[in-house]
């Protein structure tokens, strides 16, 4: 009797693990804009640990990395959804 009480609650206590919401830490990299410039070329806006960049890339070479201002970060978060065209 004492062992299938143990079954149970191990039972019990491996059901109320996986019922459990589990806290995923947040991501270190995300890409956060991509946009195609032309066939084979196109910009990203990535954020790495709290850092924006801008990376451009193509067919002809090795991609380009632009470390972005801190400033400019703000005025990205305050602008909201705006698209930006240059």
């Amino acid at each position: 009797m004492t062992r299938s009480v143990q079954k149970l609650g191990g039972l019990a206590g491996w059901f109320l693990t996986r019922l459990r919401p589990h806290a995923h830490p947040r991501p270190s990299l995300a890409l956060l804009e991509r946009i195609t410039l032309a066939p084979r070329q196109s910009l990203a806006l990535v954020e790495a640990e709290g850092r924006r960049f801008l990376i451009a890339t193509s067919a002809e070479g090795a991609p380009a990395f632009y470390a972005l201002e801190a400033r400019a970060q703000r005025q990205v978060r305050t602008a909201g959804r705006t698209r930006v065209s240059w």
